[in-house]
């Protein structure tokens, strides 16, 4: 499990290498490497939310969630995390099945949820979860994340750089409209939680 992970983050380009040798199913994907690294923003985040609470910092007052509302959030979380990796891989093959050879489905899907993986481990910082600071892993882990993009579309996808140009660069600002998604709805299931998680799962 997870056997990728270094290698992507150290060196990048001989690991899209042997991430193609394994010719991997999305479920493998799924149960080896996204179920287990979506999980570290959320566990983060529900130890954060319940010990210390959202805050932006100094003075501000921090809000925390009990411990059932913060499981709720965190269910929510989880699966809109899960959504959003099978999303962009479906974004991924829409635009590129225009060209020559274009990749399958499963394989953009594929890249995707590798390509997520600096955003999963920014979520680390959710044990202190102060909004500034949280922001500042988001986007450091995109950046990490585009460059994986760049790197592994004419090596994973099979797809030209000059080709690939508009791909990663769509893949990137949907990326970026995911991020702030998530953001959004972990700003509103964290921080108010307590209000509307009882109100949506009574029923």
């Amino acid at each position: 499990m997870l056997t990728h992970v270094w290698g992507l983050l150290t060196h990048p380009k001989s690991e899209w290498g042997h991430i193609e040798d394994e010719h991997e199913t999305v479920t493998h994907l799924y149960a080896h490497h996204v179920f287990t690294l979506a999980a570290v923003p959320v566990i983060c985040a529900y130890i954060g939310t319940t010990q210390v609470g959202w805050g932006f910092g100094g003075e501000h007052a921090f809000i925390k969630l009990d411990l059932l509302s913060a499981l709720y959030a965190g269910i929510a979380f989880y699966i809109a995390i899960l959504a959003s990796v099978f999303l962009v891989g479906n974004v991924i093959y829409w635009m590129a099945h225009r060209f020559r050879k274009p990749p399958s489905r499963r394989r953009c899907v594929i890249f995707a949820g590798y390509i997520a993986t600096p955003m999963f481990l920014s979520g680390l910082v959710a044990v202190y979860p102060l909004v500034w600071l949280c922001l500042l892993a988001g986007i450091v882990g995109l950046c990490i994340s585009a460059y994986l993009l760049y790197l592994g579309i004419p090596y994973f996808l099979g797809i030209s750089s000059e080709e690939g140009f508009i791909v990663s660069s769509t893949t990137l600002a949907v990326g970026v409209l995911v991020l702030e998604g998530l953001l959004a709805v972990t700003v509103m299931l964290w921080g108010y939680g307590e209000v509307l998680l009882p109100w949506l799962f009574r029923y």
